[in-house]
């Protein structure tokens, strides 16, 4: 959870604005899908610069949105803890605050 919030509805506002740019919730989407992923192959599967995807995977760490796990050199990516998703009919994220659904 970010340091800076203190209050349940700024937590959600964080969330909201990280998730409003179309690349960070692309991101989102890709690790919904395809569970936990190296930062290769979420790059393969968006097409994006290298430095451009760190810079919205640090973004959406520092939403509280995903977490980083070190393994060796790699580091791998997964929906944070608190960050529930399901999929029955189509995908959602739930957020804690609200629910995001995709059809």
């Amino acid at each position: 959870m970010p340091s800076s919030v203190t209050e349940p509805q700024d937590l959600c506002s964080v969330r909201l604005k990280a998730l409003a740019d179309p690349t960070r919730l692309a991101v989102v989407r890709r690790l919904l899908d395809g569970g936990p992923g190296y930062v290769g192959a979420i790059n393969e599967s968006l097409g994006l610069d290298q430095s451009l995807l760190s810079h919205h995977l640090k973004v959406l760490r520092e939403a509280g949105l995903v977490e980083a796990e070190r393994e060796g050199k790699a580091v791998r990516y997964r929906l944070a803890d608190g960050v529930d998703a399901q999929q029955a009919g189509g995908e959602m994220l739930d957020l804690g605050c609200c629910k995001l659904e995709f059809d």
